[in-house]
């Protein structure tokens, strides 16, 4: 800094009765040796903390969400054998039904371009029902997971994660019981012998259990602490989120790819894929320039609309415009 610098802060300093100094503060020196004085007592709150887990009272909750979640994949995989779904090559959408829609609303960065017609490719259940994963903690009063110990920690379902830190699943038979009971096997004989006028019973269970889940994750998010980050929407259940630089993919994001945590809510644990709701009055194939007319909901909840069970009296009614106009096609 040259001489004339010097001066000018000199002059601005004095008129707030502040004195210039080009030596290091001693403010923070005292402020960082007040920190590794209280650091041992913050490391012990913590660990303190995390023998009051798990409360005796949610373990209930925990257990109501693992059998709602068990029934809800069962049904959606038989629903799945009945009734088709399609996904795009190139983006992220998806479509209940045998024809996929006209609408231009593929934005791929693979094609190059904004508004274009997709190309649809049969879905599976990963579409319906978007999988969110995190790491697998062994305690709750563990150390923060570091970038180099991201390979040390296994990846579970954040569901099971949750519940597994609530007390209903034991921190040993957590990946176990993801093998065992996320991929339900139900074979085509088995669809044949249901008749079709009982898929409605199948839809109705699956929207049951959709709300189930749904409801018993809104109560655990209150008592357990879990975080998501605002750009990539990576998932972390647990008091702090981990350093593990999985961040930084877009260009928008830092160079060092940590991630930007915040609370985590219920959509972040189990997402509503929304999609284009064909309704009776709709034509087959839905056209661009209806898009205005037709109605949206969550790929579950569409997947049962079309099974036969009765979605009017929920609180998607109003999005899926059940009573609303359909496209006039004469135009």
């Amino acid at each position: 800094m040259s001489h004339w610098r010097h001066k000018v802060w000199r002059h601005l300093s004095s008129f707030h009765g502040a004195s210039y100094s080009t030596r290091p503060s001693r403010i923070n020196k005292s402020m960082l040796n007040d920190l590794r004085r209280i650091r041992p007592m913050i490391q012990r709150r913590i660990e303190n903390r995390a023998k009051d887990y798990p409360i005796q009272e949610i373990v209930p909750v925990a257990k109501d969400i693992l059998k709602a979640r068990q029934n809800l994949l069962t049904n959606v995989t038989v629903l799945l054998k009945a009734f088709p779904v399609l996904r795009c090559k190139f983006c992220s959408e998806v479509f209940v039904g045998k024809e996929g829609h006209l609408i231009q609303t593929c934005r791929s960065y693979i094609r190059r371009g904004n508004n274009r017609l997709h190309e649809w490719v049969p879905g599976s259940i990963n579409d319906v029902l978007v999988p969110v994963e995190s790491f697998h903690l062994h305690n709750m009063s563990q150390g923060v997971i570091r970038h180099q110990q991201r390979f040390d920690y296994d990846r579970v379902p954040a569901i099971l994660e949750l519940c597994c830190q609530a007390g209903a699943i034991h921190p040993e038979e957590i990946l176990e019981y993801a093998k065992v009971h996320d991929n339900p096997q139900i074979s085509d004989e088995d669809i044949r012998s249901i008749p079709t006028e009982d898929l409605k019973y199948v839809g109705a269970n699956a929207l049951t259990a959709w709300e189930k889940v749904r409801a018993g994750l809104k109560k655990l998010l209150l008592v357990y602490p879990s975080k998501v980050c605002k750009r990539c929407k990576e998932v972390h259940v647990g008091p702090s989120g981990h350093k593990a630089r999985l961040c930084g993919v877009f260009k928008y994001e830092s160079y060092q790819g940590t991630h930007y945590w915040e609370k985590a809510g219920v959509n972040d644990l189990i997402p509503e894929k929304v999609v284009w709701h064909r309704r009776p009055q709709d034509p087959l194939v839905l056209v661009n320039e209806g898009r205005n007319y037709y109605g949206h909901a969550p790929a579950v909840v569409s997947l049962c609309s079309h099974a036969g069970a009765l979605v009017s009296n929920t609180r998607y009614a109003c999005e899926m415009k059940p009573q609303g106009l359909s496209y006039p096609l004469s135009n």
